[in-house]
């Protein structure tokens, strides 16, 4: 390691609820869900008929028909955020070199929605055996490979350095920054344009949550759907969108007079080995990433403001990672208030975790802590303060930020205020 440190300098979201940084953090901090019955497609023949949607006009947003018609719906998402967090930042590119400058992008699925899409048309709504590929779109190969969602993004940007994908499940977007973090602090990039992306709300995506029972079945109220720590949840809501950040050099922010929102100040993830989608009601991985967290970040349990759980709403999770918290904090877990934004913003997936940054960063910025929507009857096993319905106001200088991905991925970030990186 080379003492490097990495900051914060750029953001944006896109959302559920609501397009931009601003909009994103007054959803959340006035407590609204963006959660309802999916109108991307027919959902009447599914078990969950909910989701959260961007409400997303790409060329609105500065995308040519033709980039519309080359990108999947996640990869828009991307390099609009992307394009989005560099003009926050306040950074031109064009002054630095090129090849210092890297992509990493986090995906789930990859291009779900296109490649759902596009089979209905080439096999003619499945009908056809042998599919016809003549009346597949053009750029059908982007699809297949999430690669192609680092390609428009560097594109986009003119990066030239390190290019990644990363794919760890749930955890994408939280494992998508900790890369980032470590080709910084290696010295491999001096800027990393980083962050994930996924729009997963397809006929596909619903099938594969409904074989497993994952996604709540209750859409009589679909903005009451999602219960993170509630006694009658029932399933997570699956959501859609993308948060990325430009990710410096500490000294390097400092001598250009950067903006900066937060330090990385440590990142771990471990894995479990255990079921594709089962969790040990120890939480012992997750612990294990909190723990080497705060040691990279040199801070103890007690360091910790508030902790922006996963808080997927099934009980396994919600009953996995209040393990994982007491086991790694000890008696400070019972002082430091917990919440979810899946309660507003419903689980996208491989996108979630850096939308969850973006939202651990700003309750910093403005020390008030965003609630966990819909929690009206806390389950017992979750005796967690979990700041339900309506926001705290907190002095916030240290977020824990966790995730949790099936497969056993369990990751872990603390960020901490731009006060202490002057130190």
């Amino acid at each position: 390691m080379t003492g490097r440190r990495a900051v914060l300098t750029g953001i944006e979201v896109l959302a559920p609820g609501g397009i931009g940084v601003d909009a994103f953090w007054d959803l959340l901090s006035e407590g609204r869900t963006a959660t309802r019955q999916i109108t991307l497609f027919d959902p009447a023949p599914f078990r969950s008929r909910v989701a959260a949607e961007v409400d997303f006009d790409p060329e609105a947003h500065g995308l040519s028909p033709q980039e519309v018609r080359r990108m999947d719906r996640a990869a828009q998402f991307a390099v609009v955020a992307a394009r989005g967090a560099l003009a926050d930042s306040g950074l031109d590119l064009d002054a630095h070199d090129p090849y210092r400058v890297g992509v990493t992008v986090g995906s789930a699925v990859g291009a779900t929605m296109g490649l759902d899409e596009e089979y209905r048309i080439v096999s003619d709504a499945g009908r056809l055996e042998l599919v016809d590929y003549e009346y597949a779109v053009p750029h059908l190969y982007n699809y297949l490979v999430p690669s192609s969602f680092a390609a428009e993004v560097a594109w986009a940007v003119g990066a030239q350095g390190p290019n990644t994908v990363i794919s760890t499940g749930c955890t994408s977007g939280i494992d998508s920054i900790g890369y980032a973090v470590e080709l910084i602090r290696e010295g491999s990039a001096d800027i990393m344009i980083a962050g994930s992306s996924d729009a997963p709300i397809s006929p596909i995506t619903a099938a594969c949550f409904d074989a497993i029972k994952a996604t709540t079945p209750r859409y009589d109220a679909p903005e009451r759907a999602s219960r993170p720590f509630d006694n009658t949840r029932n399933g997570f809501v699956l959501g859609e969108g993308s948060a990325f950040f430009v990710v410096e050099e500490l000294e390097s922010a400092r001598r250009r007079g950067a903006r900066i929102y937060a330090e990385v100040g440590g990142y771990a993830t471990r894995s479990n080995a255990y079921h594709m989608t089962g969790l040990r009601p120890d939480g012992v991985e997750m612990a294990e990433a909190i723990r080497v967290a705060l040691d990279e970040a040199r801070l103890n349990p007690t360091d910790i403001d508030y902790i922006n759980a996963h808080g997927s709403g099934t009980k396994q999770n919600d009953r996995h990672e209040t393990a994982a918290y007491k086991r790694s904090l000890g008696h400070h877990a019972y002082r430091t208030p917990v919440s979810s934004i899946k309660s507003m913003v419903g689980h996208s997936l491989g996108a979630i975790g850096s939308i969850e940054i973006a939202a651990s960063v700003l309750a910093m910025t403005h020390n008030v802590v965003p609630p966990t929507a819909n929690l009206h009857t806390p389950d017992p096993e979750c005796d967690l303060d979990y700041v339900p319905l309506i926001a705290r106001e907190q002095l916030t200088d240290a977020v824990l930020k966790v995730g949790s991905g099936f497969g056993g991925f369990q990751s872990a970030m603390v960020l901490v205020k731009p006060e202490r990186s002057a130190a």
